[in-house]
């Protein structure tokens, strides 16, 4: 079972920028879609972004055009570039296999806060 690490977070302005990583325990190369995810205070978890094993990706409508998946198989680490970040985004992220996500079974890290606030 691959464990997953998120780290990156942090306090920043709206406007601002901040860039995730997600740091597997072993290979993230049979996993066939990564996601990150978030949890805001009083919210269910939610999808952010994907990325396929080929580096195609999805974004969930709020954050298109303002975030980037990415994927490096040879690192075994997924990262997530937020720009243009907006009070609305502060939550926990975390990051994890998308099938994880659908079927609710796996484990997952103790995530990292993101705030954003003036």
């Amino acid at each position: 079972q691959v464990q997953f690490v998120e780290s990156g977070g942090g306090l920043v302005q709206p406007g601002g920028s901040l860039r995730l990583s997600c740091a597997a325990s072993g290979s993230i190369s049979s996993i066939y879609v990564m996601g990150w995810f978030r949890q805001a205070p009083g919210k269910q978890r939610e999808l952010v972004a994907l990325v396929t094993s080929s580096s195609g990706t999805n974004y969930a409508g709020s954050v298109k055009g303002r975030f980037t998946i990415s994927r490096d198989n040879a690192k075994n680490t997924v990262y997530l570039q937020m720009n243009s970040l907006k009070p609305e985004d502060t939550a926990v992220y975390y990051c994890n296999d998308r099938d994880n996500w659908l079927s609710g079974s796996g484990s997952w890290g103790q995530g990292t806060q993101v705030t954003v606030s003036s």
